[in-house]
């Protein structure tokens, strides 16, 4: 397929160059608690589900897992100011909303963080709200990130993945775009311990500004941004192509603005040959990827029109020029295409074919929208405002700043990093986790033979009855329920579900659930369990209590 122009196809998304990479694989099961709130677009809950997606693949047995870790405070320092640092590490909803004169709101919102933010159009939002478990949250995705920076200056993995990580518009000192911490900027920070010379990359519907700030002045590091570049949408006043670097950095800052509507043809021909010359000037030793998926068709806030083949392209290309690469997550707001897609962008790092039929596990009624298939069609209504003459002049204009840089590139002698040797028995579990301490873990290990949506939803649904009526769940009355499930096809035993069972339940219940069976699991709920997994007697309440 040319979608590159010039006569150029891009490799194979599934299967890029035919050659399998060394791919480690971060995932903390903590972040998937995280609330924006009921009317926030960001859920943090879509890194949980593409994860249970790329375990119901078997993607998990082609990777190596790096231990969960949060960062410090000093190592987030690296990036952050100190007094933002304290407000995260101190701040509660609590606290927050106590007093509405009180110092805590006035310093938080100084930060940008609870702040109600009022926009030109005349909207408003809070865009970074003041969280429960905030600073754990930073710490744990910043963790994933700082890890997978290490793994690959360790030498142990060739491509490492974090897709709760990629929050690439927080500030030295400001949270933004729902970014508080920016993983990021820590992970290339990191990575320059070990490599001469760092190229970022983002394909997030939004500009990646916290890192071309960050990094506006170093020639070490290039941050290259494909972005929906509108005046009326975020962040403002930024990504526009004569936006170049500062000082030493000049012209180590690109970015490829867009129109609405841009689909996968158009996107590759700008994409393929600007990091092609990107690669052959800057020689980056290492990539740092921002695979924002809110730049799919069907976004909730994007308003480009990428395919989920179309964007994992991108990824593709990048590993074909066997560079140590970081994939990191981003922005996406319609989170089964969001999981859909990094779980497809992880077959494409690890170089394995996945069948289009997303497989039965506790997530798949998300996917009910899309056929229960991985590729969903794109919007044929969306309008493409990106013509042949705009795209020509972008094309141009980038190549222009590129040939400054080639002209600046030979005069410039890079010092080999001093680094440190990397430990990397901490870094990676002797034997891949199938528990760690998520009670979603020991269930999914425990009730393979069932399925387990089913258990979720009902339980989800039934909890309150738990408490009066033990008698609903009876062993014979389930067995009898799951012989008849299983006796259906996939897609009628969706429809069946479907028609007796409201789904899916609100997030605060699906929360609410998890607590119940990790600390107060009921008899009534272990006799469920007991005769839905034909468990053993290993199998009691006290094993998922004790975490």
């Amino acid at each position: 397929m040319d979608t590159a122009g010039g006569g150029n196809s891009l490799p194979s998304a599934s299967c890029p160059d035919g050659q399998k990479r060394r791919v480690c694989y971060y995932y903390d099961a903590g972040i998937a608690n995280v609330d924006y709130g009921a009317e926030h677009c960001m859920v943090p809950r879509r890194v949980d589900m593409a994860h249970a997606l790329v375990r119901s693949y078997g993607l998990l047995d082609d990777m190596k897992r790096l231990r969960t870790r949060p960062a410090t405070e000093h190592e987030i320092r690296a990036v952050h100011d100190a007094e933002y640092i304290g407000l995260l590490r101190d701040l509660t909803p609590e606290r927050f909303s106590a007093d509405g004169s009180s110092s805590m709101r006035s310093k938080a919102e100084a930060f940008d963080v609870g702040k109600v933010l009022k926009y030109k159009n005349g909207g408003q939002s809070i865009d970074n709200p003041a969280i429960a478990g905030l600073w754990d949250y930073c710490q744990r995705y910043a963790g994933g990130s700082l890890a997978a920076a290490r793994a690959l200056a360790s030498g142990e993995a060739d491509i490492a993945i974090n897709w709760s990580g990629g929050m690439h518009h927080a500030c030295k000192a400001r949270a933004s775009g729902f970014c508080y911490v920016n993983d990021i900027s820590l992970a290339i920070k990191e990575l320059l311990r070990h490599f001469r010379r760092v190229l970022y990359v983002d394909i997030d519907v939004h500009h990646g500004d916290g890192v071309e700030t960050e990094f506006l002045e170093s020639r070490r590091v290039m941050t290259v941004s494909f972005h929906q570049r509108t005046m009326d949408f975020f962040p403002a006043n930024k990504g526009f192509v004569n936006d170049v670097g500062e000082g030493k950095g000049k012209y180590r800052a690109l970015n490829v603005p867009m129109k609405k509507g841009m689909d996968d043809e158009g996107y590759h021909r700008m994409f393929k040959p600007v990091m092609a010359k990107v690669m052959e000037v800057f020689q980056p030793e290492a990539i740092v990827m921002q695979c924002g998926a809110d730049s799919l068709s069907g976004d909730r806030l994007g308003r480009l029109n990428l395919s989920i083949a179309g964007h994992a392209q991108c990824v593709a290309f990048l590993r074909s020029f066997n560079v140590p690469l970081l994939l990191l997550g981003g922005g996406g707001y319609t989170i089964n295409h969001v999981a859909a897609c990094w779980c497809y962008e992880t077959a494409v790092a690890v170089g394995k074919e996945i069948d289009d039929d997303i497989p039965t596990h506790w997530y798949d009624h998300y996917y009910k929208s899309q056929g229960y298939k991985l590729h969903y069609p794109v919007s044929k209504a969306r309008r493409n405002d990106n013509t042949e003459k705009y795209i020509t002049e972008k094309i141009n204009d980038v190549f222009n700043n590129l040939s400054e840089l080639e002209k600046a590139m030979p005069s410039v002698q890079f010092k080999e990093p001093k680094g440190r040797s990397i430990d990397t028995k901490v870094l990676f579990y002797d034997s891949p986790p199938r528990e760690e301490d998520d009670p979603m873990e020991r269930l999914q290990r425990r009730c393979q033979e069932i399925d387990q949506r089913c258990f979720y939803v009902e339980l989800g649904k039934r909890q309150m009855a738990l408490d009066t009526d033990p008698q609903l769940y009876r062993p014979e009355v389930v067995k009898k329920y799951h012989a008849n499930l299983s006796s259906l096809t996939h897609k009628r035993r969706m429809r069946t579900v479907s028609a007796s069972i409201s789904f899916p339940f609100p997030y605060l219940e699906f929360r609410a659930l998890r607590s119940h069976i990790a600390i107060q699991l009921r008899p009534a709920t272990t006799s469920f369990l007991a005769a839905s997994t034909s468990a053993t007697s290993s199998f009691n309440c006290g094993q998922l209590q004790n975490t």
